[in-house]
């Protein structure tokens, strides 16, 4: 469980709010003292000044050398006072900010009481997640200039903005005027992202439960959290994904912000931005030699992509968008009025796609790798009737076909050894391979950054031990985190 404790100059900044022993002046946090407390802890830095060598830049600074998690991060107070890093924050802001011509207001962790500015106020909480921001900025010919972005001291607020203040501030982390449960107490708390809408998760509501169970083991608290709650990161030691993601969607917003507030996130924004394109993952893979489908990359822009295209594979070949997942977006083209037809579709939705070699198989193998590991294997049957594992009817139906969970001695090793080294150009979390065997030879198809688990699938051979592997990697990293 994080302990919150808010950080002030001295006590007395906080004499009009509620009294509470979770705040400690700057200077007994930096006392020696501090670096022998508890590790999991939760520090929220409203000192006055932020800048370099200040005693509130030495309070984020120590606090993430104690393994303490800190708002705002050293990297932040830097990043906030570099004018070129400004507009990257500001993505979509006409969407954001529609119909509106000026903005002078503050942002309180994320939120803001002017109308039309939520989510603008919360992007750039999430970009910064510096605890009250001043933002000032208006459009000049149709282009938005930044007259001011910096933190404010919550020491100046007026009466009238202290409410809201405080608000937020409770909002931010809900436990912090919350007396503790009469529960069993764990170490450490775990957020795990789930979208109960979701047609096709990662993990089904049975997997979810023994999830819970191995972290409850290893002393560990494990939440659901729904994509609406961003807000409730600040409570948790790390943020465990198990909902589809996408760059464009909630999925990577929470790992961005769970990895700028210090969290154990699995799998991490990179990974998901790696994983999730296939042309990023086709010239990972070519770059490094490691075996996979002739493939080739079209460009839309491009006159002369089908000729082209034409004289690198041959029918039938298989057209794929870059970012689609459990085999959507994915066709098979026998010809050429399917492949200018298919493609002219696909180039709607990105201006690249990739085009593979079809290579037919009865199954498609899957290792799971955690930590440059592998800890499962699977073959996944193809969809009867069909080429791929899941078919997608025009019904809305889909249908997958059969599955086989083997231990992985019986595993040919160049399929594990090739799984391997593909999850490891990705990094160090958790990923799925799925890899094509033909004639002896083995080719990767793609690295998932956040791989099915179905109880009484993936889990079929290794059991409980296959969700306690998992959580014990997250246990591994919270614990070093302060190393």
């Amino acid at each position: 469980m994080a302990n919150l404790l808010i950080v002030t100059d001295q006590a007395s900044d906080w004499q009009q709010y509620f009294p509470s022993e979770q705040v400690v002046s700057v200077d007994q946090y930096l006392e020696a003292e501090w670096k022998s407390t508890q590790r999991s802890v939760q520090v929220v830095n409203l000192c006055r000044d932020y800048d370099y060598m200040s005693t509130g830049y030495y309070c984020s600074l120590l606090a993430e050398a104690r393994g303490h998690r800190v708002i705002p991060r050293v990297m932040a107070i830097n990043d906030i006072n570099q004018p070129f890093l400004l507009s990257s924050g500001l993505v979509k802001l006409n969407k954001l900010c529609k119909n509106i011509e000026a903005i002078h207001c503050k942002i309180y962790f994320g939120r803001t009481p002017e109308k039309g500015l939520e989510k603008l106020a919360q992007r750039l909480f999430e970009q910064f997640m510096v605890p009250v921001i001043e933002l000032d900025m208006n459009k000049i010919h149709g282009q938005w200039q930044i007259h001011k972005i910096a933190p404010f001291p919550f020491q100046d607020l007026q009466d009238s903005e202290q409410d809201f203040f405080i608000e937020s501030l409770e909002l931010f982390s809900s436990k912090i005027w919350r007396k503790p449960k009469q529960e069993k107490k764990y170490r450490y708390d775990i957020a795990m992202l789930v979208d109960e809408e979701e047609k096709m998760p990662p993990s089904d509501a049975s997997a979810l439960k023994h999830f819970r169970r191995a972290a409850n083991r290893l002393g560990m608290n494990l939440e659901r959290l729904s994509p609406d709650d961003l807000s409730r990161l600040g409570e948790f030691d790390g943020l465990f994904i198990r909902a589809t993601t996408n760059i464009s969607n909630y999925t990577y917003r929470f790992a961005k912000t769970a990895e700028k507030m210090g969290l154990i996130v699995m799998d991490d924004s990179e990974s998901i931005m790696k994983c999730t394109n296939k042309v990023f993952l086709t010239e990972l893979l070519q770059r490094n030699h490691v075996p996979a489908p002739k493939s080739v990359i079209v460009q839309g822009f491009d006159t002369q992509w089908k000729s082209y295209l034409m004289g690198q594979l041959d029918f039938p070949m298989v057209l794929k968008i870059p970012d689609g997942a459990f085999s959507r977006g994915v066709v098979k083209v026998r010809d050429e009025q399917e492949l200018e037809k298919e493609a002219n579709t696909l180039f709607k939705k990105s201006a690249l796609i990739l085009a593979q070699a079809f290579m037919p198989t009865d199954f498609d193998w899957r290792i799971g790798v955690i930590n440059r590991q592998a800890i499962y294997a699977c073959k996944y049957m193809m969809s009867r009737g069909h080429w791929q594992i899941y078919q997608h009817h025009s019904s809305g139906r889909v249908s997958s076909g059969g599955f086989e969970t083997l231990d992985l001695k019986q595993v040919p090793k160049p399929v594990v050894d090739i799984a391997v080294k593909a999850a490891n150009l990705i990094g160090s979390g958790f990923y799925g391979v799925d890899l094509k065997e033909i004639d002896g030879q083995v080719y990767v198809i793609e690295v998932n950054d956040n791989p099915s688990i179905d109880h009484h699938v993936e889990d079929a051979f290794l059991g409980e031990l296959l969700y306690d592997r998992i959580m014990t990697e997250f246990l591994r990293r919270i614990q070093m985190r302060g190393f």
